[in-house]
């Protein structure tokens, strides 16, 4: 609770630090910050929606959809802890998706999962979907099914900013090297001979960094610029990916009905503009340029 407290305070002054890394073309707004960052989209929620899926009639009956999500990534999946608001990339997307399945915000409930718990959670029915930096992988598939991709990352390394020792992947043999239980960032890292620190999120992780616990935070680039950015100039991203990392919506392995309308409505959302204004006023505020839309790979 104590690491949540201390992000939030410095929530306020996530716009105001990303600054110094704006300046790229297109997004973000060099100038972003919390009084005139790009406004958010609103999503018109569709009426009379029929998708054959046992999942969302069960949720239409209860009248909630529950969403998995993260809860300490600045930028991506972020709950402010006083007022239980939620905020980034990742929650403006699943709320695209609500709207097209017939969900206003307030008809979302969010569950917040570590990366460990997302395929029994999806397995056991206890979410619908799951929205928060989740790698699409084959070994993941045989236990869950994977809409998307909306986004593409790649794992990276996050060091304090004095660090000169890590350059990349090839340079943290021996080095402490901390990342999320249940991650893909793991087995991709394990290779290039590091130890290993595992917590359940994060955000521990930082705060191990913070602390010189551990020489580097390895997850998803798009994760660590967040960090870097809430944190700055403490912190810095390495900027050497090593993978390529496809955000997926997690869900249940047989509901193809429900998958397909996932996919649909990602789609419409990257058509009309919604996902790029989403990005801007999102993730894009961490410094990186909006990239291109990825390509839905439907299965």
């Amino acid at each position: 609770m104590r690491t949540r407290r201390t992000l939030a305070v410095a929530l306020c002054a996530v716009a105001l630090t990303a600054t110094a890394a704006c300046g790229k073309d297109g997004s973000p707004d060099a100038a972003a910050s919390p009084s005139n960052a790009p406004a958010l989209p609103t999503y018109t929620v569709k009426t009379d929606v029929k998708v054959d899926s046992a999942v969302l009639a069960e949720a239409k009956k209860r009248g909630q959809l529950i969403i998995g999500a993260k809860a300490d990534q600045p930028f991506l999946g972020w709950e402010d802890v006083a007022s239980g608001d939620r905020s980034g990339f990742d929650i403006e997307i699943a709320k695209m998706i609500a709207a097209d399945l017939g969900f206003t915000p307030q008809q979302i409930k969010w569950q917040t999962l570590v990366s460990s718990q997302r395929e029994p959670a999806i397995s056991k029915g206890q979410i619908d979907f799951y929205v928060g930096t989740y790698s699409i992988n084959d070994e993941r598939k045989k236990t869950v099914s994977f809409a998307g991709p909306y986004y593409i990352a790649g794992q990276d390394l996050l060091v304090k900013a004095d660090n000169k020792d890590i350059t990349g992947k090839d340079s943290v043999a021996g080095k402490n090297v901390c990342t999320a239980t249940g991650s893909t960032s793991i087995k991709n890292i394990q290779q290039y001979n590091p130890k290993i620190t595992q917590f359940d999120t994060y955000s521990a992780c930082v705060e191990k960094l913070l602390s010189g616990e551990v020489d580097a935070v390895t997850t998803d680039d798009a994760i660590l610029k967040g960090y870097a950015s809430k944190y700055a100039p403490k912190l810095k991203v390495v900027g050497q990916p090593f993978t390529t990392e496809k955000y997926g919506v997690g869900l249940n392995k047989d509901d193809a009905a429900l998958r397909n309308a996932i996919n649909d409505a990602i789609k419409a959302h990257q058509d009309n503009g919604d996902w790029k204004k989403a990005y801007d006023a999102t993730l894009g505020l961490s410094g990186s340029a909006a990239p291109a839309v990825p390509a839905l790979e439907k299965y």
